[in-house]
């Protein structure tokens, strides 16, 4: 087997990697600071690499540290929820990653349906923009968007979406947003993670090109449609992700549904071997009926 270093040494370099403080990971440890400097020191020694830059001001992450963390967080968060598990009898548990914005706004509003219909499940929601590692047991499946190039892994599509212009009744009233020409007499919102940006979408609808600076820039769904709402300008998403704004009528398609573009850009991912597992088949029956619906 690989070289693995010991497990006390990786919970100290974890802790001090959160903490940022080796005082405050000795005490969550219940050991002494000297004990937790000692463990990321043979640590450090036992790998040949930095793993934190010291100064008087404190401590901070190198970056070979940065990188360790990534995977070995994970790693060890997997073992630790695994433990719980096992030691309070929780045999059916269901371990489920997803982007950020579709699982606070597509997903969580919908999460009762499946505990009623699934309620011997114990689901364990977690929600960040990097995937999750299925070598390292982060989870059973990871709900991703994005462009699908991940080999090795069965990937399923959730659901078509329109993406829109979007900004909210009181905004489309001031401005007197008729047509799509004047999109460029008002603040744009830009979602830097989305498939499709303003240059798509207005080469698509008029013979303009998107303006060189935009208004705001947000790197996840829900600031960006938060933001419209408190007429900030006019973002462009998912009609489906903002489907509770716009029953809201916090948002409205600025130009109907009719001029969108269409993409299927949020897919179900997991390993073959983890299908044959009961709540991974209970989830995917359910995710995949909640789409249809979607």
């Amino acid at each position: 087997m690989a070289f693995v270093p010991p497990i006390n040494n990786l919970l100290a370099f974890e802790a001090v990697a959160r903490r940022r403080n080796f005082a405050l990971a000795a005490a969550e440890l219940h050991l002494t600071p000297s004990a937790i400097s000692h463990q990321v020191s043979r640590l450090e020694s036992q790998l040949g690499v930095r793993l934190f830059e010291r100064s008087s001001h404190g401590v901070r992450l190198s970056t070979a540290g940065e990188l360790y963390l990534s995977r070995v967080g994970g790693a060890l968060s997997a073992i630790s929820a695994a433990t719980d598990d096992l030691r309070q009898g929780v045999s059916n548990s269901l371990y489920v990653h997803s982007a950020p914005s579709v699982a606070s706004l597509w997903l969580m509003p919908r999460l009762q349906g499946f505990a009623q219909a699934c309620p011997d499940i114990s689901l364990n929601l977690s929600a960040a923009h990097t995937h999750s590692d299925f070598a390292l047991g982060q989870a059973d499946i990871d709900i991703r968007y994005g462009v699908p190039q991940w080999p090795d892994l069965v990937v399923e599509p959730l659901f078509e979406e329109r993406i829109v212009p979007l900004a909210s009744p009181a905004f489309i009233q001031a401005h007197r947003l008729k047509r799509p020409e004047h999109l460029l007499d008002v603040p744009l919102i830009q979602s830097t993670v989305s498939v499709v940006q303003w240059p798509d979408w207005l080469a698509k609808y008029t013979d303009k090109r998107a303006p060189d600076r935009l208004a705001v820039r947000f790197d996840r769904a829900q600031m960006s449609l938060d933001a419209a709402t408190q007429g900030l300008g006019v973002a462009l998403e998912s009609a489906t992700i903002a489907g509770r704004h716009i029953a809201e009528r916090k948002l409205r398609p600025v130009f109907g549904l009719d001029k969108a573009i269409k993409i299927k850009a949020h897919f179900a991912v997991y390993p073959a071997r983890h299908a044959r597992r009961a709540p991974v088949e209970a989830f995917l029956t359910w995710l995949h009926r909640e789409a249809a619906r979607a």
